[in-house]
């Protein structure tokens, strides 16, 4: 299956038992699987948004949206009365409070909900198509802006790094960052992709990976520790990334291990670049300073696979994130077009 035929995140009229479903990829299935997973439940949509069965701030926000049609059909069969379907509509908008999708997403559908089921599934279905189309537009921006501002590209393909998992697993499809590396490759404008590997879940080996190998685009998996050193040795000619959340400043919210990412570039004297859609801008907050930074469990840094790796007396410190000041920030790329932010041209939404 090629990145075309993906879709994370999708409605489905009647799950096994009969419920309306949102049917979702199960990520922590691959590589080894390509699942799906009915969910019919709100406790069930957050419980995968939480486990990481649906990841990417753009698929997040997308299920969100889907997850205000799933909780008013769980009200029809469990008369719920308005104040719990909007408290249970509250709990899916709060699952992941770094992604700012989600957030976005949901609040633009809950004013459908007096118009019935039909209105908030055309306008999350609007808002799926919408990002498809902001991420093939954010590929050829990030593609041009590349091919122009990258020496090398006159003379050879690029060799670009990517963290964490931002294709079209982690979107509507196609992707964000990784629909720039696919737009490289379509051109034929790419030697090769490094992937980190990624916390908490291995995202870019298990992920990242999976997809680039189903478009046969040559990478390499290396660990995340491997990453500056791979930059400084002049072996990547730029580091493209998503993101979770962008503030007013340009300051970037993303997977965990960037911003030594975009420390590296900057002393390579190499671009940073960030691509995401303009509904991860958020131009209420405004610097990272303000960006909640989710906490995971202590276990997932303590333990490997079940079996503790680190003493009883050990205490786990598990950022989901980090933020990378808008300074090193090369260009902030969305479907409108590049931003070069340490240059001083602001995010705009």
């Amino acid at each position: 299956m090629n990145s075309q035929e993906l879709r994370a995140v999708t409605w489905t009229a009647a799950a096994g038992d009969g419920s309306p479903a949102v049917s979702l990829i199960d990520q922590t299935a691959l590589p080894h699987a390509l699942e799906r997973l009915a969910v019919t439940t709100v406790d069930g949509l957050v419980d995968a948004i939480v486990r990481l069965v649906v990841r990417g701030a753009p698929a997040i926000g997308a299920a969100g949206a889907y997850g205000v049609a799933l909780a008013m059909a769980q009200a029809g069969r469990e008369g719920w009365d308005r104040p719990r379907l909007d408290a249970e509509v509250a709990r899916i908008r709060e699952a992941r409070p770094t992604a700012v999708n989600l957030m976005v997403c949901v609040d633009r559908v809950r004013p459908f909900i007096d118009k019935g089921a039909p209105a908030v599934l055309a306008e999350a279905d609007a808002i799926v198509e919408e990002d498809l189309a902001a991420n093939h537009a954010m590929g050829a921006h990030g593609a041009d802006w590349l091919l122009d501002r990258v020496p090398a590209a006159a003379d050879r393909p690029l060799r670009i790094l990517t963290h964490c998992n931002t294709g079209a697993l982690a979107t509507a499809g196609w992707g964000t960052a990784l629909g720039v590396i696919r737009e490289l490759h379509a051109r034929e404008r790419l030697e090769t992709v490094y992937a980190d590997e990624t916390r908490p879940l291995l995202q870019g080996a298990r992920l990242t990976a999976w997809e680039l190998a189903q478009e046969g685009i040559p990478h390499y998996v290396q660990a995340d520790g491997a990453a500056a050193g791979t930059i400084l040795r002049g072996e990547v000619d730029a580091a493209i990334v998503g993101a979770d959340r962008v503030a007013a400043n340009g300051d970037t919210a993303n997977k965990v291990g960037t911003v030594g990412i975009a420390l590296a570039c900057a002393h390579a004297g190499i671009p940073f670049v960030v691509a995401a859609p303009t509904t991860t801008v958020d131009l209420s907050t405004p610097s990272g300073d303000a960006i909640h930074i989710e906490l995971r469990g202590e276990d997932e840094v303590l333990e490997w696979a079940g079996v503790r790796t680190a003493p009883k007396a050990s205490r786990g410190h598990n950022p989901a994130f980090d933020v990378t000041p808008g300074s090193l920030v090369s260009a902030l790329v969305t479907e409108r077009g590049v931003r070069e932010v340490s240059a001083g041209e602001l995010p705009e939404a």
